[in-house]
């Protein structure tokens, strides 16, 4: 066990117990979400067929929605491409409805260019916008070497960054870089993803940075920025006159100490991200599935579409007991 011989230094935190009570909703919400008619909706098949192009080339025969509809089902029930094209014309088949089923390869065509409908916000007001990153693993022929023939192993990956809505736990931004990204440095994307006001943005240490604190005042001037200080961090210039959020932070610890910081400041609701991430790598996997930048910017888009959706058929609300 690491740190053995200071464990009687260490803080001991009773992990906290918590009861669902509305298990009979979520329950059947749980179940709702492997519902085929939750995926293959009456509006996907009333837009399956795309409009007529108007400008000159070839007529397309699948709607946005239709390619989003063969993506989202291929993420739910994590299917080949071959698979979801036989899933979906069995489904047509079943239903009676004389439409035509997009093949693998036009799945595979259409993901690097298929755009996908906004989705509202449940919920009015600031938005207290909770940011973290994890990596994603790609798949290919680095990996294929590997097992064949015992080749040096070189882990090839990408970084996803996200941001969450703190009140309702959606995923309202999404970003994919490469894996020598800064966290710190896709704040701004994350934010111009984002058209609400903000009110504060929550993140770990790698997001005490003076851009991060630069970014977010650009474009919500108003907006708190939480992020633990550095052990060594110190105040600026101007801490005696005009002190800064991060000066105010750094004296916030130093007065009371790092946990009732977190505590006043909600810096754990971080861990409504930690949980978001945690649901991807469960629900949809921990890798990318396609090989182009491309393709894979739209698997992102998908997989944040289908839990957020399977987060709207239903939640638990839980209460924290002794």
């Amino acid at each position: 066990m690491p740190r053995k011989a200071n464990a009687a230094r260490r803080h001991h935190i009773r992990r906290p117990k918590r009861r669902v009570m509305n298990w009979a909703t979520y329950d059947a919400a749980l179940r709702q979400r492997g519902s085929l008619t939750v995926w293959f909706t009456d509006a996907a098949i009333a837009s399956w067929r795309a409009a007529p192009r108007t400008t000159p080339g070839g007529q397309p025969n699948y709607s946005d929605l239709a390619i989003t509809t063969a993506l989202m089902l291929r993420a739910v029930f994590h299917l080949a491409l071959r698979q979801t094209e036989g899933l979906i014309g069995s489904i047509l088949h079943l239903l009676g409805l004389d439409l035509p089923v997009p093949d693998h390869s036009t799945i595979a065509r259409r993901a690097r260019t298929v755009t996908l409908p906004a989705t509202p916000r449940s919920t009015s007001g600031p938005l207290h916008l909770l940011v973290d990153s994890t990596g994603l693993k790609l798949g290919g022929p680095g990996e294929w070497l590997i097992e064949k023939h015992g080749t040096k192993k070189r882990r090839s990956w990408k970084k996803l960054h996200i941001g969450v809505d703190a009140a309702i736990g959606r995923i309202v931004a999404a970003t994919l870089t490469d894996r020598d990204v800064d966290d710190a440095a896709q704040v701004a994307p994350l934010l111009d993803r984002i058209g609400e006001p903000v009110a504060s943005l929550t993140g770990d240490g790698a997001y005490d940075r003076t851009a991060v604190y630069a970014a977010v005042h650009e474009r919500h001037p108003d907006a708190a920025v939480v992020a633990p200080p550095r052990l060594d961090a110190v105040l600026s210039d101007t801490a005696a006159a005009t002190p800064t959020q991060r000066d105010r932070h750094i004296l916030a610890i130093a007065e009371t100490g790092r946990m009732a910081w977190q505590r006043d400041s909600r810096y754990n609701q971080r861990a409504k991200v930690e949980g978001q991430i945690g649901r991807w790598k469960q629900v949809v996997g921990p890798a990318l599935r396609f090989h182009t930048d491309q393709a894979q910017a739209t698997e992102v888009a998908i997989a944040v579409a289908v839990l957020n959706r399977m987060l709207d058929l239903g939640r638990p609300h839980s209460v924290r007991i002794a």
